[in-house]
């Protein structure tokens, strides 16, 4: 393992709204151009003009990941503030109106738009996505088939989208089904070798139909610019310590795959069917109603699957200096999913007598009070 660093990334989408409105804003390019004096490379903008995108550096390990996300957080929010507005993480904007949203006046973001049609207007989500260093071709391809498992777990553990257009959709995660109407989304497909894999993608590119592989979207992916297996699942997480459990969590399975590699053992590959069953659970209930245990054929609540999956990554949370950071996951499933805690802030404000406007209101306010939390 002394030759696998699992050296860890992390990319944040946030989305930027008025202090005092709470509504959708654009970012200017004078607000872009700050933040790039502040933060250079790792700060770029995204499809939409009230999105901002932030990336860490190459981190050796989860500590070195927190201080990064704080860091970028709290200059993103500085930098914003100075333009009235406020940053928020969350798969999707409660009651922001998708139809009045102007995407950036770009030729990569014109292309899409153009190559996407009527589905990139709907574009109004935010995810977060893990980067765990794997330097091996094969290794990352043989990781992607068996770590696919474990997809539906993060994403009930990350789900914070549950209203869209101020209107509770009844799903945990709406931002999923969204970005399941993009091509070349969902859970990824099964390959033989990092060959295999190679002249599919090439397939493709050769026609003219994408320009490289980062116009393939899958919820785990080989990144085409870094050694990396690239964990693409989760909604945007609007709390740090929410962030930094998931991706220990992540950087964990990893390490634990390939400690079973290294033995000649491997994670069991159930079929693609049975692990989709898994991610609309998680997609439609979050953690609520639990997931199906394939090996048992029932299904379990998160608490105990949480407890197993602890157990299971237990030594290689204390090889990669993350025990606490893991066991925050209960700190998700003490606390309710993001999900779970919009909701309740919109029930307790409408109990107290506000309307639905004040209500949704208060959730956004929610939001931006968990984005500035430590971590």
């Amino acid at each position: 393992m002394s030759d696998t660093p699992f050296s860890i990334g992390i990319e944040e989408e946030y989305l930027l709204v008025d202090a005092e409105t709470l509504e959708l804003s654009e970012a200017s390019e004078e607000l872009m151009a700050a933040c790039r004096d502040a933060l250079g490379d790792q700060v770029s903008p995204e499809f939409l003009r009230c999105q901002i995108e932030i990336g860490t550096k190459v981190c050796a390990d989860i500590a070195e990941a927190r201080a990064e996300l704080g860091h970028l957080r709290s200059t993103v929010t500085e930098i914003a503030g100075r333009y009235g507005l406020i940053p928020i993480a969350t798969g999707c904007h409660p009651t922001a109106d998708w139809t009045r949203l102007a995407h950036r006046d770009k030729e990569r973001y014109n292309d899409l738009r153009r190559d996407l049609a009527a589905i990139s207007q709907r574009m109004l989500i935010c995810g977060m996505h893990v980067h765990v260093g794997l330097p091996e071709d094969d290794l990352r391809i043989d990781l992607m088939n068996q770590a696919s498992y474990f997809l539906p777990h993060l994403l009930a553990l990350s789900v914070s989208s549950p209203f869209w257009q101020g209107r509770d959709t009844g799903l945990a995660s709406y931002r999923v089904g969204i970005f399941d109407n993009l091509p070349r989304t969902g859970l990824p497909p099964r390959f033989e070798s990092w060959g295999a894999y190679r002249r599919s993608v090439e397939t493709i590119i050769s026609t003219g139909m994408i320009e490289d592989a980062t116009k393939i979207w899958w919820d785990m992916r080989p990144s085409d610019t870094f050694p990396t297996l690239e964990t693409r699942i989760f909604d945007a997480s609007p709390r740090l310590a929410h962030v930094l459990s998931l991706a220990a969590a992540t950087q964990c399975v990893m390490r634990m795959l390939s400690r079973l590699r290294e033995r000649n053992l491997r994670w069991r590959i159930y079929d693609t069917f049975l692990v989709s069953e898994n991610r609309w659970r998680a997609q439609r209930y979050g953690c609520e109603e639990g997931l199906i245990d394939f090996g048992r054929g029932t299904v379990s609540p998160m608490s105990q699957l949480v407890d197993e999956l602890i157990d299971l990554v237990g030594e290689d949370a204390k090889a990669l200096g993350c025990e606490a950071e893991l066991a925050g996951l209960h700190d998700i499933l003490a606390g309710g999913t993001s999900s779970e805690r919009q909701r309740r802030v919109r029930r307790e404000a409408l109990e107290a007598g506000a309307d639905e406007a004040e209500a949704m209101r208060a959730v956004i306010r929610h939001l931006a009070e968990e984005f500035v939390l430590p971590g």
